[in-house]
């Protein structure tokens, strides 16, 4: 028995040793589809796209699930999703093409071309180049100033005059932190140089070149569109279709709809150096600029034990994996979340869109397939991020439970709920307004530049309440009040981390 113990041992190591050397680019073939239509239902997305592109050639294109929860229509490889910031390397290359004909210079002042773009800091805003924008290095932390820009009422030109008031949190060029007012920025230099809007020169210059006809520029045709999914988020555990968000304001920055059919165009053009069969589409030199790394963003470690340094080019966020460099980047806008990577060396491109934005299949996945085309053995990824994502989300719910049962117990707040009425003022964002609620001594938040949305607040006891956004991408907080001297003075404003992890303090407008 201890002889074929022993022999057993040694051919499970022989067949484990060598199932790592076996090419699990077959997993594509042969197990992918079944591998992404459970990931779908273990995650709760209604659908997703994916497209893998090597050698110049289409590996797998594919839609999964469906458009909208409750109704049949299936996702196909034309069905539009919203990408996000992966909208941002489509901006950092326009700007790179007009370098690229000497039209521009990633690397003037920003003031040469907006000469009212300016910071609080003016030594920083005077001294502000181009490629400052476009790589998040202006001293702000990452998603500093989104509560005011996102899906708000807010013109382009209005953020822009809004970024120079919005005071640094770090030292210019110190600190790498993630700005979409930045990148709004940065593309609003397009038309100064060209005489086209933004989404004028990607459709005439990009979108139109490459033929990718069903792309959208602007979220505001989205609702438009035939061929399009619906926008999905978790509420209370939950799966709910939730409206579009607005992101026009910040379009150069996350704005862009399209599917995977559209982005493999995209993604063969830049493995192929911007060409599109003999045709020169996007200067090879436009995509070198944007891959050249201008910041460091923090460490990253992975499964297979690789670790490193996580860099930040122009719309691009490059590491190595496995001896690899991979340029890639994520998006993430109410309802939606997308992964975009190449993988140059390889030839190698990945595109995977879902429609549901509390999900980590965009990334798990993209790992997963990266593994098997480079035949290391199978670190599971998408297991691992479920398994932490169910951990996270049942205390996640516990902690909000504890919260909703204590409104139940009807406390009462430390004044009366007049004393927390009026309006309210923050410098950066603007107002906002409190009125009696429908039920006692609950109160309502309406939001100058988010007029369709409203938060619930229900007394917790003192001056504490606890918050619910009518947009669930905003989420659930704990709203505390300011008081002196019997008197209310102001109230601290906190939206999801999501959207922006600073939190705004208001301070109340005497009558």
């Amino acid at each position: 028995m201890k002889k074929l113990h022993l022999l057993l041992l040694c051919l499970i190591a022989f067949v484990t040793v060598n199932a790592q050397d076996v090419d699990r680019s077959k997993f594509i073939k042969d197990s992918l589809d079944t591998y992404i239509n459970k990931a779908l239902t273990d995650w709760r997305i209604p659908g997703a796209a994916v497209c893998i592109v090597k050698d110049g050639k289409i590996v797998l294109m594919k839609g999964y699930g469906i458009k909208e929860l409750g109704l049949p229509n299936k996702v196909d490889a034309n069905t539009l999703f919203m990408i996000g910031s992966n909208t941002k390397a489509f901006t950092a290359t326009a700007l790179a093409m007009l370098q690229s004909e000497k039209k521009l210079s990633l690397d003037e002042r920003v003031t040469k071309y907006i000469p009212e773009f300016k910071l609080e800091n003016k030594a920083a805003g005077d001294m502000a180049i181009v490629k400052d924008l476009l790589c998040h290095r202006l001293g702000f932390r990452t998603f500093q100033g989104d509560f005011t820009f996102y899906n708000t009422n807010l013109s382009r030109h209005e953020v822009i005059d809004k970024l120079g008031k919005m005071k640094a949190t770090y030292p210019f060029r110190t600190t790498w932190g993630y700005t979409n007012s930045a990148f709004l920025t940065a593309g609003e230099i397009i038309p100064r140089v060209t005489g086209k809007q933004w989404e004028t020169y990607l459709k005439d210059e990009i979108f139109a070149p490459l033929g990718m006809n069903s792309t959208l520029a602007l979220t505001a045709e989205m609702p438009k569109a035939l061929n399009r999914t619906v926008a999905h988020t978790l509420v209370d555990g939950r799966l709910t279709a939730i409206p579009y968000c607005n992101t026009d304001g910040l379009a150069p920055a996350a704005s862009i709809c399209s599917s995977v059919n559209d982005m493999s165009k995209w993604v063969m053009a830049l493995l192929d150096n911007g060409k599109v069969g003999n045709k020169q589409v996007i200067p090879a030199s436009a995509i070198a600029a944007t891959r050249q790394a201008q910041d460091v963003v923090g460490n990253v470690n992975h499964l297979n034990g690789d670790s490193g340094f996580q860099l930040y080019g122009l719309g691009w966020f490059i590491q190595d994996y496995d001896g690899r460099r991979l340029v890639m980047h994520d998006g993430g806008v109410s309802g939606y979340v997308s992964s975009v990577t190449l993988v140059p060396k390889e030839h190698l491109g990945i595109i995977i869109l879902t429609n549901t934005d509390q999900n980590a299949l965009y990334e798990a996945l993209r790992w997963d397939i990266i593994d098997a085309f480079f035949k290391n053995k199978n670190y599971h990824y998408n297991d691992t991020y479920l398994a932490n994502n169910k951990t996270n989300t049942t205390a996640e719910l516990a902690a909000d439970k504890k919260l909703r049962d204590s409104t139940l117990l009807n406390i009462k707040p430390a004044l009366s709920a007049n004393k927390y009425t009026g309006k309210y003022v923050n410098d950066f964002y603007g107002s906002l307004e409190i009125t009696r609620g429908e039920n006692g001594n609950d109160l309502e938040i309406r939001f100058e530049h988010h007029p369709k949305m409203y938060a619930k607040l229900q007394p917790l006891g003192g001056n504490r309440f606890y918050v619910t956004f009518s947009d669930p991408v905003f989420g659930k907080a704990i709203f505390p009040f300011f008081v002196k001297d019997g008197k209310v003075t102001g109230i601290r404003v906190k939206v999801a981390d999501f959207v922006e992890y600073s939190p705004y303090d208001f301070r109340k407008v005497e009558k």
